[in-house]
């Protein structure tokens, strides 16, 4: 049984690694640089 939930996750992450590689290779940079700025930009500054 452990087996198999050790397969699903290997599975899972080369998927994930999969999606990874495709973005970066069909994304510009510029593109790239923007979405990964999103979590320092994302809070509202006042005064």
């Amino acid at each position: 049984m452990a087996y198999f939930i050790f397969a699903g996750d290997m599975l899972v992450m080369a998927f994930m690694i999969g999606v990874v590689i495709w973005v970066s290779l069909k994304s510009s940079r510029k593109s790239m640089d923007r979405a990964a700025a999103i979590p320092l930009n994302d809070e509202v500054r006042h005064g």
